[in-house]
């Protein structure tokens, strides 16, 4: 055959390691990402609190006094998408990867890269969706920076934020605290955020009706804690979906995780999406909703508070924490089965946020 062959829309390259150059891949979330962390950047940096591996640093300020802090880069493309924009998703991203370590999200700052030619109207835009986020959450942007390149260099806009939260007295929660018997509560349906992008940029080849998840959870989390003090881990499953994510907390906390398919929720224009793509739910990222490792004793208390709140209403259970396979995820399919789940290699979707 003498014509090549041509593959459109979203691509996975294989995880080869030894490429000598950044690609794609590396920010997914999954295995290249890790690798990169792990291989370059953690190595100069080496210290116990970056060590740990969690959505947030956890340092003394005093000795009565313990801050969550995170920063989180935005790229997002396009700035406006169903259900969200870039402005909301970065101070969301920020204040959730605070919350995530149990503590109350207090401030954020933001720097914005700025390309030739963006429309001010559109910028204005983006601030006041980013204004209106922080009053939801109850956060302050304290502090901030511009920078502007030359036209074709930035795609229009991208954001950095950072946050900073207070963590309260007795909290340990962290992706090392899994303990086997625990029960793994997802706070609602996953992968709307990355279907709802992938629709925006006219890559489905048809209507999805999804609207992205974007969403502060610190006020769920929150209410979750002043439940239970058997709440183990929280993790916000963005980019990677639920499975990267839950084997990052597998492999932290030396155990294994059972998920059951049939619990877990993914809304049909999602599922239908994903089928026609070949895509597994499982792997598409999502920015409004967390994962939870909670004491068995405590599960349905949890669960019941959880579904009493806005971004909590369609949680449920969707599996239990093991001994053995240490490190591993597995799934029991409808079908019976058991399959492992891994981490996502390569990437699916460029540029979710």
């Amino acid at each position: 055959m003498s014509e090549s062959i041509l593959f459109d829309g979203p691509v996975c390259p294989v995880p080869i390691r030894d490429r000598g150059q950044v690609i794609m891949g590396h920010g997914s979330g999954g295995k290249l990402s890790h690798d990169l962390i792990t291989g370059l950047f953690l190595p100069p940096f080496d210290n116990p609190v970056l060590r740990a591996g969690n959505d947030a640093g956890v340092v003394d300020a005093t000795p009565n006094t313990r801050l969550a802090i995170s920063t989180d880069s935005h790229v997002v493309w396009p700035l406006f998408f169903p259900g969200g924009d870039i402005g909301r998703l970065a101070v969301c991203g920020t204040v959730n990867d605070v919350a995530m370590m149990g503590a109350m999200p207090l401030y954020l700052t933001a720097g914005f890269i700025l390309e030739e030619g963006l429309e001010l109207g559109l910028l204005e835009q983006v601030v006041t969706s980013m204004r209106l986020a922080a009053a939801e959450a109850g956060v302050q942007i304290i502090a901030g920076d511009t920078k502007v390149v030359e036209r074709g260099k930035a795609d229009g806009l991208y954001i950095n934020t950072a946050g900073v939260g207070q963590l309260f007295a007795g909290l340990n929660i962290s992706g090392h605290q899994a303990k086997p018997g625990d029960t793994v509560i997802l706070s609602g349906p996953i992968g709307d955020h990355g279907i709802a992008v992938l629709a925006a940029r006219g890559e489905l080849g048809f209507e999805a009706d999804v609207l992205s998840d974007i969403a502060p959870l610190n006020h769920l989390v929150a209410t979750m804690l002043e439940t239970s003090n058997q709440i183990h881990v929280l993790r916000d499953p963005t980019r990677g979906g639920i499975a990267s994510t839950l084997n990052e907390i597998a492999r932290q906390s030396q155990v294994s995780i059972l998920l059951e398919e049939t619990t877990i929720p993914v809304r049909p224009a999602v599922q239908a999406a994903c089928e026609m793509l070949g895509f597994d739910p499982l792997y598409i990222a999502n920015e409004g909703k967390l994962l939870a490792i909670v004491g068995r004793d405590d599960a349905g208390k949890v669960l019941e508070a959880m579904r009493a709140t806005r971004y909590g209403e369609e949680a449920v259970i969707v599996g239990q924490v093991q001994d053995e396979p240490a490190g591993r995820v597995l799934l029991k399919t409808a079908i019976g089965t058991t399959r492992i789940v891994d981490m996502l290699a390569g990437e699916l979707l460029p540029r979710i946020c």
